[in-house]
């Protein structure tokens, strides 16, 4: 067993607050030693551009897979949602940490409802966008990219009157008093929102199965259900997709939708099978939606 565990991490605030508790699991788990090394990713570098623009979300995970395949880390964390579905065959999910809370919070007015007539709200998400959009059709949506500091201080600066953020990532941050909840039944959180996974080379068994002994299952399983109706929706970037999975008894149950870019159509359902679900959303769906998803 080795006695230092070199981690990999994106270098914002959260994403170290997020390596910082996959450190401290490990060392209570085996009395190891964990270094936490930090990797600039292309999404933290390139601020004012829609992510879907620029490559998607492989730009938070490749300088961290190649650091990982180099052998320059034994492991690396991650924002579960922020990792694309289909990842290199040479890398696997080898654990997740106890899922925070799923729900979105707005920050800046009570709640949706109480949004002035014709509010900026900012946010880089399809998904919110459309969500917002389908609720309040008059609000302005504006591009708000960059760490949890960085849109709360373009927030600050008058730059929109509201914006929406993932309430796992402020409590993570001990930002406990910052916005308010958005129930689920009125946004349903993005795949895999609140959830941190830790990955490893495949062939590293050593690694993986340290890693096992923090890992969540019931978080491991649901976040890898919701990847699962990505996986079939062959959603990307572009595509406005909410799910949610939860254990119930020795089952699971998935709620998702699927939005049109701008609010104005929407498929929900819910199931037991990610794959089935995701196919009845498409057949149920408009060409509005259906052409967003390469499936």
């Amino acid at each position: 067993m080795p006695t230092t565990l070199k981690l990999g991490t994106r270098g914002s605030p959260l994403a170290l607050v997020q390596a910082g508790l996959v450190r401290d699991a490990l060392a209570a788990a085996h009395g190891i030693t964990v270094e936490i090394v930090t990797v600039k990713t292309t999404g933290d570098r390139v601020q004012d551009r829609a992510l879907a623009e620029i490559g998607g979300k492989a730009l938070w995970t490749k300088e961290l897979d190649r650091a990982l395949l180099d052998g320059a880390i034994d492991c690396a964390v991650h924002s579960m949602k922020d990792v694309e579905t289909l990842r290199p065959e040479a890398i696997a999910i080898a654990a997740m940490l106890p899922r925070a809370d799923v729900c979105d919070r707005v920050v800046g007015a009570p709640s949706i409802e109480a949004l002035p007539e014709g509010a900026t709200v900012g946010s880089s998400s399809p998904r919110r966008r459309a969500q917002l959009l389908r609720l309040r059709p008059d609000l302005n949506i504006v591009l708000f990219r960059g760490n949890v500091d960085t849109r709360l201080a373009k927030l600050a600066a008058g730059e929109a009157d509201a914006t929406i953020l993932a309430a796992a990532g402020l409590e993570r941050l001990e930002r406990h008093d910052v916005g308010a909840n958005v129930p689920i039944e009125v946004m349903l959180p993005a795949p895999a929102q609140g959830a941190v996974g830790i990955e490893s080379r495949r062939d590293d068994e050593a690694t993986r199965n340290l890693l096992a002994a923090i890992d969540h299952a019931p978080t491991h399983r649901c976040v890898l259900a919701e990847r699962a109706l990505l996986a079939v929706l062959a959603a990307d970037c572009h595509s406005p997709v909410a799910a949610l999975a939860t254990i119930v008894g020795d089952g699971l149950m998935m709620r998702a939708e699927l939005l049109a870019e701008d609010g104005s159509a929407q498929v929900a359902g819910e199931g037991e099978d990610p794959a089935k679900l995701a196919r009845e959303l498409l057949d149920r769906a408009p060409d509005a939606i259906r052409g967003l998803f390469a499936a």
